[in-house]
């Protein structure tokens, strides 16, 4: 008995409580999860406690609320996608290669941040910070149809089809990616942006 009793005492302490260990990432990443399984307006802080075998206060220990993570998880899609506009290959060059660099940079950003960027597409505006979000997404859209129009103004894509209209139609097929791409799947994240790029500018551009 004593035996048993020692054997136990060198346990952690999280584990002989029976409650598992979470930092704030790893349980912003469970909530992400369940947000997209079950949508965000119908997932409660008790469903994810529940989910995370936590009790709520333990929870509010690390997170003051169920619209904090997801603001966290938003700015995670939406921080990576405004960075991509930055970076150097997207503010020099010509229109065009500007505009390639902008879309292999977003594919990038949402094979490496796919929860993240799942759950931005799903967002209705329910919320200060769900509107916030769709503010700042329109606003990229806005920037990457600006980009398209410059484009069209070299003549380097074809000016036959609204701008507008042309990033709607490419970023499509690029939000569409978070339906069935995996990141352990046979392409990796850089061969996948290259296929985009592909298929969405030999479409664009003029012959």
């Amino acid at each position: 008995m004593a035996e048993k009793t020692e054997r136990a005492s060198t346990q952690p302490e999280h584990a002989r409580r029976g409650r598992p260990g979470y930092d704030r990432d790893q349980i912003l990443r469970v909530a992400v999860d369940l947000f997209i399984e079950q949508g965000y307006d119908a997932t409660s802080v008790s469903q994810l406690a529940e989910r995370l075998g936590l009790t709520k206060s333990a929870l509010y220990h690390h997170f003051s609320s169920k619209e904090e993570l997801l603001s966290l998880a938003l700015e995670q899609a939406l921080g990576g996608l405004e960075a991509v506009l930055q970076t150097q290959d997207a503010t020099t060059g010509t229109a065009s290669e500007r505009l390639g660099a902008v879309l292999h940079g977003a594919v990038q950003v949402l094979a490496a941040r796919l929860p993240a960027v799942t759950l931005l597409l799903r967002v209705r505006g329910n919320s200060d910070t769900e509107r916030s979000a769709l503010a700042r997404r329109r606003a990229f859209d806005r920037t990457v149809t600006a980009l398209v129009r410059a484009a069209q103004d070299e003549g380097s894509v074809r000016a036959d089809i609204d701008a507008s209209v042309a990033t709607r139609l490419v970023f499509g097929m690029v939000n569409s990616l978070v339906e069935w791409y995996r990141p352990t799947g046979p392409e990796g994240a850089d061969q996948l942006a290259d296929d985009v790029l592909a298929v969405a500018l030999d479409g664009l551009r003029t012959r």
